[in-house]
Parts: C-alpha cells; sequence; structure tokens
C-alpha cells in the first residue's frame, strides 16, 4: 500500500517529491469514484474528523467536508463563532478537549501562521493544514498541481507564473514549494508593492510587466486581491490593478502559447481576471473545484489508514 513519510499534511516546504507524487496519484483513483452512480466508499468508516475552521471558509470546507462524507468517516465541523473560542479559550485547550472525544483528524484553518504545526505538537491526531495565515494552504497547491497535471499531462518543465498579491497569499507559498520540487519553473508577477523583496529565495524569477509574464507562461495561476489582508493601500485602486495586472482575453491573444489558467476562487470578476477568461476555453478553474475533492479524499485516505 502507498504511503506517506509524515503523519500529518502541514505544508510543502520540504516535502519529499515522492509523497507529492503518493497524493497525486491517488487521487487519480478518488476521481474515477467521483464519476460513478454511487460515489461513496467505505474507506473511512469508524473513523472521526474533526474540521477546525478558526477562519470563514465556504469552498476549502465544503470541499473537505464532502471528501469525508465520500470516505464515510464522522465528520464534526467546529466553528471559533459558534464556540469556546469567543470566551478566550485557547487553541490548545480547545484541541484537547475535541481530542478527549476520541477523534482520529483534525482539519484545521486558522488566521495564525504556524498554527497546524503547533497542533500536531499537542495531540496524537493526524493534523491537516488547511490554510493558516499567509504561510501555506497545502491542499490548494496538490489540487493545482493534479490540475495542471490532469489537463497538460505533467509538471516538470513547465513555466508557472503566478500573478497577483504574493505577498499575503498562502496559495503562493505552497504552490512555490510544491511545484519546484514537481521540477516546474515558476515565477510571479505583480506590483512591486504585492511581492515580498525576498521572494527570490525561494527560487522564483519576478516580473512586474503581466505582458512579458504572459509571453513566456505555459500556466498563469491568478489570485485573489486580498482587501482584507492589507493593512493600507497598496495599489491606487482596482480599476488600475486591472489595467496593469488584469487577465483578459486581449492580453492573452498576443501570446503565441496555449496558456492554462487557474484561479483558487473566489474570483473577483473583471479585476484580476475577465469573465470571459474565467468561463473560457484556456480555464480549468471547475476542474479545479472538482479535482479539489478528490485530492483531499486521497490526502484524508492516506495519512487515515496508515499505520
Amino acid at each position: 500500500m502507498m504511503a506517506l513519510s509524515c503523519r500529518h499534511l502541514l505544508g510543502l516546504d520540504g516535502m519529499p517529491k515522492k509523497d507529492i507524487q503518493t497524493i497525486l496519484d491517488t487521487a487519480t483513483s478518488f476521481r474515477e469514484i467521483l464519476e460513478r452512480p454511487i460515489k461513496k466508499v467505505p474507506t473511512l468508516q469508524g473513523k472521526t474528523i474533526v474540521n477546525l475552521f478558526f477562519e470563514s471558509s465556504t469552498r476549502t470546507r465544503t470541499s473537505f467536508e464532502l471528501a469525508e462524507r465520500r470516505l464515510s468517516a464522522d465528520v464534526v465541523n467546529f466553528s471559533a463563532d459558534a464556540s469556546s473560542v469567543k470566551k478566550g479559550e485557547s487553541l490548545k485547550d480547545t484541541a484537547r478537549n475535541i481530542e478527549m472525544m476520541k477523534i482520529d483528524m483534525v482539519v484545521i484553518r486558522h488566521a495564525a501562521a504556524g498554527a497546524a504545526h503547533f497542533l500536531s505538537r499537542v495531540i496524537n491526531a493526524n493534523v491537516i493544514n488547511a490554510g493558516d495565515g499567509a504561510h501555506e494552504h497545502p491542499t490548494q497547491a496538490l489540487l493545482d498541481m493534479y490540475s495542471l497535471r490532469e489537463r497538460l499531462g505533467k509538471i516538470e518543465g513547465l513555466h508557472v507564473c503566478i500573478v497577483g498579491d504574493i505577498s499575503h497569499s498562502r496559495v503562493a507559498r505552497s504552490n512555490i514549494f510544491g511545484l519546484r520540487t514537481m521540477g516546474a519553473d515558476v515565477s510571479v508577477c505583480g506590483p512591486r508593492t504585492l511581492i515580498p523583496s525576498d521572494i527570490e529565495t525561494l527560487g522564483v524569477r519576478v516580473f512586474h510587466d503581466i505582458d512579458a509574464a504572459i509571453a513566456d507562461a505555459d500556466v498563469l495561476n491568478v489570485l485573489r486581491i486580498q482587501l482584507e489582508r492589507q493593512e493600507s493601500a497598496l495599489f491606487p485602486s482596482l480599476r488600475e490593478y486591472r489595467s496593469y495586472f488584469g487577465i483578459t482575453r486581449e492580453r492573452l491573444e498576443k501570446s503565441k502559447r496555449q496558456i492554462t489558467v487557474l484561479h483558487p476562487g473566489p474570483i473577483n470578476r473583471d479585476v484580476e481576471l475577465s469573465a470571459d477568461v474565467a468561463d473560457g476555453e484556456q480555464s480549468i478553474i471547475l476542474q479545479q473545484v472538482l479535482n479539489g475533492v478528490a485530492v483531499r479524499m486521497a490526502i484524508l485516505y492516506l495519512l487515515g489508514t496508515s499505520a
């Protein structure tokens, strides 16, 4: 049986290539299950999984819950808005109280970078990071890579340009780590105010001209502008951002390459991505949503059935 080298999925920084390959290969099997009339398998029957979300989420939380139920696990959804956290309870106490209920796995999203790592040190259950601050979002990067492999047949050798708000993006960081491990050439593009000054130390190229980035890329992974995470205005206006960095059909048509477009969602339509591109044949955004369930099923299976 295929297995991962670790008990938790905390991030892709330092994750062995073999582990990433195992997750992507296993997801192929679960992707086939999602096409069946009966989409449920008894793989994790008897296992209890807690979704511990301290930040609001629709797509990731729904995707995880669907993946868990497709594997026949018992699912408990925990929301910080309706919990003792609002009364001042710490993450450590919350986690230990939940673990006393004999749970097997925790999926955590938290505003603090490192929350998933901390949790893995204080409880015995398997921990899956569903996003921690601006640090990492490993399952999103894994489903992005799976979607690219499904569409283009490979990851190695592709030039993937991540466009937009790199500074505040956990998706960007996990994609950089994962894609480079799998042999892709990775670059970033955006305003200087939205790209960390030391980003090149992660082994990526930097563009500040979107047309130059498009001309050189096989794939554009377009990120949402995260106004809620910005403490001050980092560019003059959304209209100006669209003018200089928005991915439009006109811009893509200037390139002679057949460029594949991804977006982790939710999309600010006609800001970072025009509606006709989001809905066009180059976009695999909806496939990412379906593949997200398969990839998360694979991760839950690999961690939930390991010794």
